[in-house]
């Protein structure tokens, strides 16, 4: 790689554009200077009668060449395209990129902040700011998870209430902020873990079986035992999951995938990494904030749990007169 970023390749690029660019004047010039006399034959013939004679090309569209030779000469010496020069106005596209980037943030970003702060259950129920909110997820998160946020095969849902690392306001900011990565661990390679293909039919089984699907009895009774040992560390001995690991409800009757026998056998012997990207560095966390609110207000967010009502402190009881003493 460093050979193509030597000083060489400055002076090579910067030579070739100059001698393609003089070199089309030159050539130009030399086609005015005809070999033989305006009229004359050139002595090339095609289809028995019919010949090329040496007539010159209008004035008007000769000079045209030329203004865009010197047009092309008068480019190169204010922008960039010898090598590593940048030109008299030092245009750069990464330049230009910045600041239409930095124009846009001075006219867009007091829009955005003055939703940031606040509550994100109150910004989902603005028609102004879900309106802002789905612009957003149309450009960022549809490719994903589609346009009416329905998902596709390993994409979530974002309309049903499962959720795999939470579906709470501040839940779903936080994953879209920092991103997500679930991982499934392979067990294909390690056959005491599940016990080789036939151990991995059990489980397959066994885990169809928690959420209702048609299974081998014999099959699950036996992925029941396997399931104890392998995989409640992640989706727990209820196999209803663990959402601060990202593991998936297995009792549900969602799948990000395929609830097929062979689709779930697949996953337990190679695994899957999943991967939500990070959007704070790229949106900012006031546009996270509106893109948060939008999402949740999808339908599937979960409900924040009603506080708890503080009972009203009750009066220090009058004391009571302690009782005669017996005699």
């Amino acid at each position: 790689m460093s050979d193509f970023v030597s000083g060489f390749w400055n002076i090579y690029i910067t030579v070739l554009v100059l001698i393609s660019v003089v070199g089309c004047g030159v050539f130009l010039w030399i086609q005015d200077k005809a070999k033989n006399a305006p009229g004359e034959t050139m002595g090339h013939v095609w289809d028995e009668t019919l010949e090329e004679y040496s007539n010159p090309m209008p004035n008007w569209w000769r000079w045209m060449f030329y203004i865009t030779v010197v047009f092309a000469l008068c480019y190169l010496a204010v922008y960039p395209g010898l090598g590593s020069y940048s030109g008299q106005f030092g245009w750069s596209s990464r330049g230009q990129y910045d600041k239409e980037i930095a124009d846009a943030n001075a006219k867009f970003d007091p829009i955005f902040d003055a939703y940031k702060n606040q509550d994100l259950i109150k910004v989902a129920a603005d028609p102004k700011a879900r309106e802002m909110g789905r612009s957003m997820f149309l450009t960022y998160c549809a490719q994903c998870h589609g346009s009416d946020a329905k998902g596709a095969k390993g994409f979530p849902n974002l309309t049903d209430n499962d959720w795999l690392w939470g579906g709470e306001p501040e839940q779903i900011k936080v994953t879209i902020l920092g991103g997500r990565v679930g991982v499934m661990p392979p067990y294909g390679g390690n056959p005491d873990a599940v016990g080789g293909p036939a151990g991995a039919k059990e489980l397959a089984n066994y885990v169809r079986s928690l959420s209702g699907l048609p299974n081998d009895a014999i099959l699950s009774a036996k992925g029941k035992e396997r399931f104890a040992v392998v995989c409640v560390a992640c989706h727990g001995p209820d196999g209803k999951g663990v959402q601060a690991m990202g593991a998936p409800n297995l009792t549900d009757k969602i799948w990000l995938f395929s609830s097929k026998e062979d689709a779930i056998v697949e996953i337990i012997t190679k695994g899957r990494t999943l991967t939500m990207p990070s959007h704070k560095d790229f949106l900012g966390e006031a546009k996270v904030h509106l893109l948060a609110a939008y999402v949740y207000g999808l339908g599937g967010g979960v409900k924040p749990a009603p506080a708890t009502p503080v009972a009203a402190e009750q009066p220090a009881a009058a004391p009571t007169a302690a009782p005669a003493e017996k005699k």
